[in-house]
């Protein structure tokens, strides 16, 4: 048994929560809102964000961040993207050396450009740092419905500690070296998600979508490889993977604002509307960003930009991607392993 402490009381950090518990865990939980960690008390359940999934008694939850963080055996950070930073710095006094932290958020900081296990590695820089990701909503996750995902960690046997932790008969994790391929992956696929929501709130059909997830993921790794990433990452669990899931599913609230935004409503309107953190907004700023510092095509990234900072609308944005230039379909799979760099552990 470890002692876990989950700092963010959102759907995925009670999902979580729920599954390390059931896997013989001691679990505490933090948020630093009161009425929430209130709520959890008496209820053991998020009745807002994850309605039907009873959280077992003997959980505790708190808003004192150093009795959720000190003593532990592992740290799941759990908070929105936007709050990484912010949350990981206060962190930092209570921290021990060599503590492990895996993150569980999906995104890139807009303003540096950094993934946030750096942003995390900056902050606090004693903490042996790790990513958890892949196709996994929390809505499913807990009600126990069977999930593969992906631990990511440049140290072996931390990736494998936190694999033996999370893993159980419903929740099969993979190991990998490649942290930083598993967080574009990541932190992109939320930006072809709002890309696949808007073409279903203007009325287009599985065809569009279809066109959407596979010319993404060619997107995605096109530049995720130019920064570093390995091609077996994005061709897996953590990119094409859950990007599928992501553009396909209802529970995802990238889709969900996305076809409020195809259908006219403003990106702010959108985001108040869902009622939780749209990542790939924020990412999709920061994914354009990366493009035009690595030199790496990204059209559908590029107009989904168009539509939330520049007001362009959406069927207009589609148009545009249909007709561009003639090209050949020439995702050379055998360049991109060239391309691709070896991570060894």
């Amino acid at each position: 048994m470890a002692n876990v402490g989950i700092i963010g009381a959102g759907s995925w950090g009670c999902a979580l929560s729920w599954l390390l518990s059931n896997n013989g865990n001691q679990v505490t939980v933090w948020s630093i809102m009161e009425d929430e960690v209130s709520m959890l008390r008496n209820c053991h359940e998020h009745k807002d964000k994850l309605p039907g999934v009873i959280l077992p008694d003997d959980m505790e939850f708190t808003t004192d961040l150093e009795s959720a963080v000190k003593d532990k055996d592992m740290l799941v950070l759990a908070v929105p993207s936007p709050f990484t930073r912010s949350t990981a710095g206060k962190m930092a006094p209570f921290i021990k050396e060599g503590q492990k932290i895996v993150n569980v958020a999906k995104g890139i900081e807009d303003v540096t450009l950094m993934t946030l296990s750096e942003i995390i590695e900056q902050e606090i820089p004693k903490a042996d740092v790790a990513v958890l990701s892949g196709p996994s909503h929390a809505e499913e996750v807990g009600k126990g419905i069977p999930t593969t995902i992906v631990v990511g960690s440049k140290k072996k046997d931390t990736a494998e500690y936190m694999q033996s932790l999370f893993m159980s008969d419903v929740f099969r994790v993979y190991t990998s070296s490649d942290v930083l391929g598993i967080e574009l992956g990541a932190a992109l696929k939320n930006v072809v998600a709002l890309a696949a929501g808007m073409a279903d709130g203007l009325g287009y059909g599985d065809n569009t979508k279809a066109a959407l997830i596979t010319r993404g993921i060619a997107e995605i790794a096109r530049l995720g490889i130019s920064m570093g990433g390995r091609i077996e990452t994005f061709y897996g669990l953590t990119g094409i993977g859950d990007l599928i899931v992501t553009c396909a599913s209802m529970h995802s609230r990238n889709r969900r604002a996305g076809i409020l935004i195809g259908k006219g409503v403003s990106m702010e309107e959108a985001m108040k509307e869902v009622k939780m953190v749209v990542e790939g907004v924020y990412s999709a700023k920061a994914g354009y960003a990366l493009a035009q510092k690595y030199q790496v095509n990204v059209p559908v990234i590029e107009q989904v930009n168009k539509i939330l900072f520049e007001g362009r609308p959406a069927a207009q944005a589609v148009s545009e991607l249909m007709l561009r230039d003639k090209k050949v379909e020439n995702i050379d799979l055998r360049q991109l392993y060239l391309n691709s760099v070896e991570i060894p552990w």
